[in-house]
């Protein structure tokens, strides 16, 4: 339609609040009904009056499929129309493929997609769930291996900087029980000085 090649150009062109612009000269998209996250002509929203994407319920998990068609565009409350999608993925690729049956191959591909990675998603989500109920702790996400390395290194580091200060412990403690310092040493601490006592 030409008023979606409009709002597109003055989202391009001009101002969208959703739009964020990285470094790499890529353009996402924040908008929650985008299908695929990046801000195109194809994938926005709100320059296409057809539009279909995948979204979760944060509630139930549940996943519903939103269509935004032509004919609602005076309602905007009732702009998308949600129908829910079976549990079963195949039974919900089927769903999609009734219900976006005429729509643009594009579109159907990418709602596909997205409703993969949100079934693969929520798949994941209920396995650690179910894992640290066994366990009866949380589990920690595993440590990209960047990170883990330079963890690993702060730790030796500390561990070989701990090791240090006990040597300097342990000898400032056998000099004060040698008498190196006199009878009462003013800077000494009471805990160490109670040790040597003990000693």
């Amino acid at each position: 339609m030409a008023s979606d090649e409009i709002v597109w150009q003055v989202i391009n062109q001009q101002f969208c609040s959703y739009k964020l612009k990285t470094t790499k000269s890529r353009t996402f998209c924040r908008n929650p009904h985008n299908v695929t996250g990046l801000c195109n002509r194809q994938s926005c929203p709100l320059a296409n009056s057809q539009y279909a994407t995948i979204r979760s319920s944060p509630d139930t998990g549940a996943l519903y499929l939103y269509l935004k068609i032509v004919e609602r565009a005076h309602l905007p409350s009732r702009q998308w129309e949600r129908i829910k999608l079976s549990a079963n993925y195949s039974q919900a690729l089927e769903q999609i493929d009734k219900h976006l049956l005429y729509w643009p191959k594009f579109l159907v591909h990418k709602c596909k997609q997205r409703l993969t990675r949100l079934t693969q998603v929520a798949i994941r989500t209920r396995k650690i769930a179910k894992e640290e109920l066994r366990l009866g702790e949380k589990l920690v996400p595993k440590l990209a291996p960047k990170v883990r390395r330079r963890e690993e290194g702060r730790e030796r580091k500390a561990e070989a900087a701990a090791k240090v200060e006990r040597a300097i412990e342990r000898e400032l403690v056998e000099r004060l029980r040698s008498g190196a310092y006199g009878d009462r040493p003013l800077n000494v601490e009471e805990g160490i000085w109670k040790k040597v006592l003990r000693g």
